[in-house]
């Protein structure tokens, strides 16, 4: 088997130099090696050896980076922890690192029971909360299965849950060879494979596949002729978090050596239309076999595994990126869960949706224990966002993104708030929109009254009072007049979705029931509101 050396490093046209390899000592005095690209005197790019928390005189493999780059999952090859390395050669089990509000990498840790049990592991995807994680092979309720991919929960105990499978249809089809692998985009919603379809063959060809209303995942699909060369190797896809840049590995003409990093850009949503693949170039590619790109969702670094000074055989190295490999930038969206009437965190299930159509655009779950989430919005698209638990309606929140310019990537903090569905309750609606001075709905404010009318149809005995407010500015008879006609507009918008009339009532409050003081633009958006209150149940 070929050598695995991964020089992470980006080509220019024009003269550059390689500095020669420091050695230096971080504050734990652990050594590390880096390696500079200098261009006109400069220092441009820069590889880092994560260093000897993390990497052995072992092989260690298949860096799974997370959305905010604090947790790190990879393989490490014939440890003596390994769960097999007695029985099969070549055993490869997951171990994961942390890193601290210093930027140091806690010493790796093997994932043990009940994710290493076969003898070839690996983690192919952690969701943007740090909740969930995709690895190798099926499992139905932790037991070995066959080729695939499981997915596993972080439990309150902080345990990962037992894999199991996701229900791919006609998988079997499609993986008949000795390679497969697998990654999931951001959203939760799109998994891109690399399978062999021949049975014995050795070249590999990208999918993908869309989960369905049932949860099933549908039939896999291939990428194409411009991803997917025929008589050529196409391997460890990486979905960056735009949703749209493709990074993979592959054998096809124009490459440096054995196996090269390409990255492609997809057109359209049919998956079928990509930009022409470009090789990332020397030195990030060598004559040997380049794959195992990841990055975090700024895209500021690449992580892989080198050979490059390393301390045994191949080890994880981080690489900062220039302008031109990095995908389009995005915005992290971190906060917690929250019981509006408690207070207390909630475990919930998040979801996503653009405005005005309410498509779903992702989806993830808070943590089971203090309700934290993660969220990767791309830009150009306006969102609603919000958590969903059982016996609760959720006050969603809102992203208006295709106005923004692109201006790289930010994290944003944004609690989430569910009310109990019980009497007195009060829900704001944040995402009903009217034009200034008008109360006739907007189209955009279907997506949250039609969760009202599904929160109705599913409590049968709930009765509500939908009312609206204003700000203090204008004469008391407008404002009540204007919230009054708002209140009205939304009741039968919502009554033609087949609510009876006695559940429901309106009432416009104009000015007369503030959240927050009439003195700044900020207060007096808050206090122009439409809300409902649970009369009955």
């Amino acid at each position: 088997m070929k050598k695995i050396i991964f020089l992470l490093t980006v080509f220019f046209c024009c003269q550059f130099t390689i500095a020669q390899p420091a050695v230096y000592s971080d504050s734990l005095g652990i050594l590390k090696v880096q390696k500079d690209i200098i261009i006109n005197s400069q220092t441009i790019l820069k590889v880092e050896n994560l260093g000897t928390n993390i990497n052995t005189d072992l092989p260690e493999l298949r860096p799974t980076i997370s959305a905010d780059g604090k947790l790190l999952f990879f393989i490490c090859q014939n440890h003596p922890q390994n769960t097999k390395v007695n029985e099969v050669p070549n055993s490869q089990d997951i171990w994961f690192s942390e890193k601290d509000s210093l930027n140091r990498w806690s010493p790796a840790v093997h994932l043990g029971y009940p994710l290493n049990t076969y003898y070839y592991n690996a983690v192919f995807w952690i969701s943007p909360d740090n909740n969930q994680i995709l690895i190798r092979n099926a499992f139905i309720n932790g037991d070995y299965f066959g080729n695939g991919v499981s997915m596993c929960y972080l439990k309150e105990n902080g345990l990962w849950s037992k894999p199991d499978m996701l229900r791919i249809r006609n998988y079997a089809k499609y993986d008949r060879g000795r390679q497969n692998g697998a990654v999931m985009g951001n959203n939760g919603r799109t998994l891109l494979f690399y399978m062999t379809e021949e049975s014995g063959g050795v070249n590999n060809e990208l999918y993908v596949s869309f989960v369905q209303k049932d949860s099933t995942w549908s039939e896999p699909r291939n990428l194409g002729k411009k991803i997917n060369l025929k008589k050529f190797n196409q391997t460890t896809p990486y979905l960056a978090p735009d949703g749209v840049t493709l990074y993979f590995s592959s054998n096809r003409p124009g490459g440096l050596g054995y196996m090269d990093i390409w990255k492609s850009r997809r057109l359209d949503d049919s998956w079928q239309k990509w930009s022409d693949p470009v090789n990332l170039g020397s030195p990030i590619n060598t004559e040997d076999m380049d794959t195992f790109f990841t990055m975090d969702a700024g895209g500021e670094y690449a992580y892989m595994s080198s050979d490059l000074n390393s301390y045994g055989e191949s080890d994880i190295v981080r690489i900062k990126l220039l302008e031109r490999e990095k995908p389009d930038p995005v915005i992290l969206v971190s906060g917690n869960v929250y019981n509006k009437k408690t207070g207390k965190p909630l475990s919930a299930s998040l979801i996503y949706e653009t405005l005005p159509d309410g498509t779903v655009a992702g989806t993830g779950i808070s943590n089971p224990t203090d309700g934290a989430f993660k969220m990767v919005l791309p830009y150009d698209k306006n969102y609603l966002i919000r958590a969903q638990a059982d016996h609760f309606f959720a006050i969603s929140e809102n992203f208006n993104l295709d106005s923004l310019i692109k201006e790289g990537y930010k994290e944003i903090h944004k609690d989430l708030y569910l009310v109990p569905i019980e009497v007195g309750a009060v829900v704001r609606l944040n995402n009903v929109y009217f034009d200034f001075d008008k109360w006739f709905l907007r189209p955009e404010s279907f997506v949250e009254l039609d969760r009202v009318v599904k929160m109705l149809k599913e409590n049968p005995a709930v009765e509500i009072e939908m009312s609206a407010h204003t700000d203090s500015r204008g004469s008391d008879e407008y404002n009540f007049k204007l919230s009054d006609n708002r209140a009205r507009s939304v009741v039968e918008y919502i009554l033609s979705k087949g609510i009876a009339v006695s559940r429901i009532v309106s009432h416009g409050y104009g000015e007369s029931k503030p959240v927050v003081p009439n003195d700044t633009d900020e207060n007096r958006q808050l206090n122009r509101r439409v809300e409902f209150t649970i009369l009955k149940n």
